[in-house]
């Protein structure tokens, strides 16, 4: 099945949008289900309380406990993006609340596998701490709990990945998504969910009268980190959501984010003052995630603790660097899943409805975008595998998912039917990892076909491109495409704006190895278009006349009132 283009059903937007608010906004508001302005662009006024977060309570007294006592707290954080940031929010934060021992450490991918395990723990003994808290994970390390507590250390998690039938021996635990949390904010990243807990800290030392003497610390000044660490995970851009990133692109577009963070945007070309949602997830995003892919996430954390500009330039050039290692290493390794592909059966020409694939000589930190890739070019689940290190029997797997597939829910049905088969496994809905034998693999392969299909709609394995329609004549300028920039943040749950239409092409140029540059002239617009069409050299040359999916965007490169047309798809009108 090919890509094919549906457009949005149209729905007329409410009463009451504000004049600053053009109609093609409205509209793009109003198609996914917001009718009411005041729901458009959420405030931080407009967030549920921290003290409705269940087991708040619980983690508060262990904090206020610890920083009252001056016991050093431990911070174990993960080795993505949304472990480092939310590492990065709790050690901040705790010391801006009064801590004055404030440690942290995260576990390294090669060495130690996901998480908080036994043999971190063993690690970290000389740290001693009084208190250990989990970011980003923790709810399905039950060992690694258990071992901590064995050496008498109070134990938080705080975490918002789906958890397992029990739950680890933790002294407290804030998940949003524990079973009976009643909870409004589910889609909370693990840096959203570290900073909920870090606001409900501050209202109980505020009814402690710890900020009699001074005044009480301003938390917002870590919403940068968090909108960074909402992007990069994926999760859904809900209300809530929506309301943390954009405060935290308005302190980034102003020059008052960490130093780390405005380091990653100059190092990846992207300019401060119009950062977007977008830039995060395809630039900052994947230079921080690096180290921990291929090395040790402590130089990207490191680069999100320090507050002197040369160092914070020191590490991001570092971590710049690291990132365009694992571009190379992606590239030739979607290279080796695309040639394993070639030699798959099909049926009618279709891949099969899931896919597993591995390759001894894969790298374990690159085989979620490897899956990624794949997921996006054959629009099936799949799932991607390498050894957990070199000569290992134990192999690390990142599964991708599509629209519609509980990816997470699949690996569950895998694990109840055929027990003892997989080691751990943990995730979302869009994607989730695992941990397998080698010699198990061919056995997986089976149970993951069967479990995908045995849920799964065929209906769904049709890859869509929703499209918000076609603009008008009036609407291709600088104007509206400030608008759309502006109105979002846009991002998962959330789709960013993307039309459609037929357009005659006037010139076409390649740029790179990979991209073309078109001129494009549209029915009642004036003057041609400039429009480029990222990997569009792979497909076939364009037709005279053309359909295309695309993004309307402002061009900064070539300033004033100058657009661009961004394609997504491109196919004979």
């Amino acid at each position: 099945m090919g890509l094919r283009i549906r457009r949005r059903e149209p729905v007329a937007p409410g009463p009451g949008w504000p004049d600053s608010i053009p109609p093609l906004l409205r509209r793009i508001y109003a198609a996914r289900g917001i009718r009411d302005p005041g729901l458009a662009r959420p405030r931080l006024a407009q967030l549920p309380s921290p003290a409705g977060l269940g087991g708040v309570a619980e983690a508060v007294r262990l904090l206020a406990d610890a920083i009252a006592r001056d016991v050093r707290i431990l911070v174990v954080g993960d080795f993505d993006a949304d472990g480092a940031t939310a590492c990065a929010v709790a050690v901040r934060g705790l010391r801006m609340l009064g801590a004055r021992d404030v440690v942290h450490a995260v576990p390294n991918r090669a060495l130690h596998g996901y998480g908080l395990s036994p043999g971190l723990v063993e690690e970290l003994a000389a740290l001693d701490p009084g208190l250990l808290v989990t970011v980003d994970h923790g709810v399905a390390c039950h060992a690694g709990v258990a071992a901590a507590r064995a050496r008498g250390w109070r134990v938080l998690v705080t975490d918002h990945h789906l958890p397992g039938d029990t739950l680890p021996p933790a002294d407290a635990i804030v998940n949003p998504n524990l079973r009976g949390d009643v909870f409004a904010c589910k889609a909370l990243a693990g840096v959203g969910v570290i900073f909920y807990v870090l606001l409900a800290l501050r209202a109980r030392l505020r009814g402690d009268g710890a900020f009699a003497a001074r005044s009480e610390p301003d938390l917002s000044r870590l919403l940068d980190l968090v909108a960074v660490g909402t992007v990069a995970d994926l999760v859904p851009l809900d209300a809530s959501n929506r309301a943390l990133v954009a405060a935290g692109l308005r302190r980034l577009r102003a020059g008052q984010g960490c130093a780390g963070l405005q380091a990653l945007a100059e190092v990846s070309g992207r300019r401060l003052e119009t950062l977007t949602a977008a830039d995060i997830g395809y630039a900052i995003a994947p230079r921080l995630n690096a180290a921990g892919r291929l090395e040790d996430m402590s130089p990207g954390i490191e680069c999100l603790l320090t507050d002197d500009p040369g160092r914070a330039h020191e590490l991001a050039g570092l971590l710049h660097r690291i990132n365009a290692e694992r571009r190379g290493l992606q590239q030739a390794m979607v290279d080796d899943a695309e040639a394993a592909l070639a030699r798959l059966p099909t049926a009618a020409g279709e891949p099969p409805p899931a896919l597993c694939l591995f390759d001894p000589d894969w790298h374990a930190g690159v085989v979620g975008l490897v899956a990624s890739k794949m997921k996006e070019r054959l629009h099936r689940p799949v799932v991607a595998f390498a050894p957990a290190g070199p000569g290992s029997p134990e192999l690390r797997g990142s599964a991708r998912s599509i629209p519609g597939l509980h990816i997470r829910d699949v690996l569950a049905a895998v694990d109840s039917a055929h027990p003892g088969l997989l080691g751990r496994f943990g995730g979302h809905a869009m994607a989730a990892g695992l941990s397998l034998r080698r010699e198990a693999l061919a056995a997986f392969e089976q149970a993951f076909a069967a479990a995908v299909q045995a849920v799964l709609d065929p209906a769904l394995l049709q890859a869509e491109l929703l499209s918000d329609g076609e603009l008008l004549p009036g609407e291709f300028d600088r104007f509206h495409a400030e608008a759309i920039r502006d109105g979002g943040p846009w991002g998962q749950g959330f789709a960013e704006p993307l039309f459609d239409g037929e357009f005659e092409v006037l010139d076409c140029r390649p740029v790179g190895e990979r991209h073309l540059r078109l001129r494009l002239r549209a029915d009642g617009v004036r003057t041609p278009l400039a429009a480029i069409h990222f990997g569009g050299q792979q497909d076939a040359p364009p037709s005279q006349h053309c359909r295309l999916a695309y993004r309307l965007a402002p061009d900064d490169w070539r300033g004033g009132d100058a657009i661009q047309l961004v394609v997504e798809h491109r196919e004979p009108a």
